[in-house]
């Protein structure tokens, strides 16, 4: 069976988040971000930090970085620490199209990655957003079984149920409550744990909390 083509919808994601990007305020470009240490800015960027990387940068990063997923975010961004607001939006309007490592997976890797950090961004600044069907269903399913991501440790012996999309996956006690939030709590946000709800919450509040 053919792997899905996500690059499209990768695509436009980025092109949400360009287009919230464009709108903020000073302030906001400078504020926390939901990911801890870093600000709007640098979450921004990171979105497309591994794009402009040939496999030969991408594989020295990964190396510099001690192949911990962290370590190794932080040394992508490096290399963009100077740029302001306004280069960080031609970086991204440039790199629109995935590609690259953030290419993987059919564009799965950019989608889900790029949809769990615009609601870092979003959820940060109170700016909620619905994301659309046909992205937020393919990002929790590939979220369970991406490797840099937490989530399947977080989601193991759960059942997750989305309340308002047609997505549920796994077996156990019971996690329920909006897609999205789901996404965002078992990717590590415990700002997404109040909006949900089921006889397996504390167990998942436990492991993300």
């Amino acid at each position: 069976m053919s792997k899905p083509d996500l690059l499209p919808l990768a695509e436009e994601e980025r092109a949400d988040l360009l287009a919230l990007l464009q709108g903020l305020t000073p302030a906001q470009w400078d504020a926390p971000s939901l990911c801890t240490g870093w600000r709007v800015r640098d979450v921004a960027t990171h979105v497309v930090s591994y794009d402009e990387l040939s496999k030969a940068g991408t594989a020295a990063t990964f190396l510099r970085g001690g192949l911990r997923p962290g370590k190794v975010n932080e040394v992508a961004l490096e290399r963009y620490q100077a740029l302001e607001p306004p280069g960080i939006l031609d970086l991204i309007a440039r790199n629109q199209r995935p590609r690259g490592l953030a290419a993987g997976f059919g564009g799965g890797i950019a989608l889900t990655d790029g949809t769990i950090h615009h609601q870092d961004v979003r959820r940060a600044l109170a700016m909620p957003r619905p994301i659309p069907v046909v992205r937020l269903v393919p990002v929790l399913t590939f979220a369970l079984g991406a490797p840099t991501l937490p989530s399947k440790r977080n989601a193991k012996g759960l059942r997750l149920v989305a309340t308002d999309v047609d997505w549920t996956a796994g077996e156990g006690s019971e996690v329920s409550g909006p897609g999205e939030a789901l996404l965002m709590a078992v990717a590590g946000r415990p700002q997404a744990l109040d909006e949900l709800s089921g006889p397996g919450l504390d167990t998942l509040r436990q492991r993300v909390g």
